[in-house]
């Protein structure tokens, strides 16, 4: 009995460390971004469509991807995807029922994702380029949206918006790159590994 769920162990562990959750974190997140970017970037007016994003596909999908990343035993990418699918559900709650009470106070919601996504900037330099970009250009958006919603200045949220633009640009792109790895796909997309 103890050789078979020893064999059971086994076979699930295989098969957790053989599944790659981060394309599905990395695309929710970039969706969701891109739609309320765009928004943030003047590109449409009617910023509550990223609701109902910011609840299944940018925060339910990615927290699911979180806790997968968690089960392959990848600590920095399970916490990324959880904590950025939990930011995306608290963003579409506190947008839904209106609890958002000034520009102020939302920029130091900001300004807390700013300092945290600069510590996941730090943890991905051994990663490689394309993890690298997607955090680079996520914390300069936040950067912006922070010093647009503190100092109550559009012009650093529209900077932002297109801002967060190009990370959704370059997170589809890592997610592409890591669910191209998963299929016999004709071709692979560098994603510039790390020495």
């Amino acid at each position: 009995m103890a050789q078979i769920a020893l064999k059971n162990e086994e076979a699930e562990s295989a098969v957790a460390t053989a599944i790659n959750p981060a394309p599905l974190g990395l695309s929710a997140f970039a969706l969701t971004t891109f739609v309320l970017s765009a928004a943030n970037a003047n590109l449409f007016t009617g910023a509550g469509i990223v609701i109902g994003f910011a609840f299944f596909y940018g925060g339910l999908a990615q927290l699911l991807a979180g806790m997968w990343e968690f089960r392959t035993g990848n600590t920095f990418g399970g916490t990324a995807f959880s904590s950025y699918g939990a930011f995306w559900l608290a963003i579409g709650f506190s947008l839904q029922f209106k609890l958002i009470p000034n520009d102020t106070a939302f920029g130091f919601v900001l300004l807390g994702w700013t300092i945290f996504t600069l510590l996941l900037l730090i943890g991905s330099l051994r990663s490689n380029y394309a993890l690298i970009g997607v955090f680079f250009f996520l914390f300069l958006t936040f950067l912006a949206l922070t010093i647009g919603a503190l100092g109550s200045t559009s012009t650093f949220t529209v900077i932002g918006g297109w801002l967060g633009i190009i990370t959704a640009i370059v997170a589809w792109y890592t997610a592409l790159a890591g669910l191209l790895t998963t299929v016999k796909a004709p071709f692979l997309l560098p994603v510039g590994p790390r020495p």
